[in-house]
């Protein structure tokens, strides 16, 4: 089928990520995929002019309400990726929540990334239709139910071979011996729902008291007000840097050489860490190696368990089969 397929691309970010490794996926099994930005269109109508000119057969959209309300109406079958901000802030926009609904019930499918966000989108959404059943005398119409399917997303690393650690941390201006160094690597485009500063006071303070650590924040501007916000708080704090995007492969490299990655939001559908005490725990895992080593191999196991990249190409293949044929299929 020739595809398309809607997501916000802004360049290194996690749904660029995402919406490309779906494209992949989709791309393996035989299908044209046509990736556009979300944030590129305004109505409906400019989406209907681009199937028109692209000879689109069926859509896909990352985003119920970002990228799925562009695909309402245009007679062909369409399938949507759930990210975190549909059920966690969007949901609770009145209009943005009927919007939605309207989307998951025009869709053939619906990809969640957790079985927690498949739950939360099967109570609102169904919240939505017993109260326009009491208030406008209509029938329930269960259009969550039985449409939403819960695919982590998977993994795949591709660190750089060629990456120089001790360049980087020369460019970081982080001026300390890499054998006896501790980096806290925390990954989030500068805006405020990724909280950026939320541990950049506690982590200045340890670092005054262990030299050797450090808390690195890596990402895009994507909010230029807050970044300058951000930029101000981390100049006057110790043991903290901040650098800009990097490519992927960089990044993963990063990662690789770091002590720890961390993780802050305050809406986060995929979150790998729950900062509570979190320097106290940080300052127990420099002190127990056996604990540092149980955490990577339970890491690595659930990993390969929960988030194979092999298991997710099966998926998205077998889910977008969905949309052949006619809807009575």
């Amino acid at each position: 089928m020739r595809l398309l397929f809607l997501a916000v691309l802004r360049p290194h970010t996690g749904n660029a990520v995402t919406a490309q490794r779906v494209r992949a996926h989709l791309e393996a099994a035989g299908h044209v995929c046509v990736l556009k930005d979300a944030f590129d269109f305004e109505s409906p109508s400019e989406i209907a002019n681009l199937i028109l000119a692209e000879n689109c057969e069926a859509a896909l959209a990352l985003h119920l309400y970002r990228g799925g309300r562009l695909l309402q109406g245009h007679q062909i079958p369409f399938g949507i990726i759930f990210g975190g901000t549909d059920v966690n802030e969007d949901a609770n926009q009145e209009e943005k929540n009927t919007v939605m609904g309207r989307v998951l019930e025009e869709a053939r499918f619906a990809v969640a990334f957790t079985e927690s966000m498949k739950e939360m989108a099967q109570a609102q959404w169904k919240a939505r239709q017993i109260s326009l059943a009491v208030t406008r005398a209509v029938p329930v119409q269960p259009h969550a139910k039985g449409k939403i399917y819960v695919q982590s997303q998977g993994i795949a690393t591709t660190p750089n071979a060629a990456f120089n650690w001790n360049t980087f941390l020369q460019r970081s201006e982080i001026n300390h011996s890499a054998d006896n160094l501790h980096i806290f690597l925390l990954i989030c485009g500068l805006r405020q729902v990724k909280d950026p500063l939320y541990l950049v006071d506690a982590f200045s303070e340890w670092h005054q008291e262990e030299p050797s650590v450090y808390l690195v924040i890596a990402g895009p501007e994507v909010d230029p007000v807050f970044t300058r916000e951000v930029k101000a708080k981390v100049r006057r704090a110790a043991g903290v840097r901040l650098i800009g995007e990097m490519p992927q492969e960089d990044l993963h490299a990063v990662v690789k050489n770091c002590f720890a990655v961390v993780n802050s939001s305050v809406s986060e559908g995929m979150s790998a860490a729950i900062l509570e005490e979190f320097v106290h725990l940080a300052k127990r895992l420099l002190s127990e190696p056996a604990l540092e080593k149980e955490i990577v191999v339970n890491g690595r196991e659930y990993v390969r368990t929960y988030h194979s990249w092999q298991v997710e190409r099966d998926t998205y293949q077998q889910l977008i089969r969905k949309l052949e044929g006619s809807t009575e299929d």
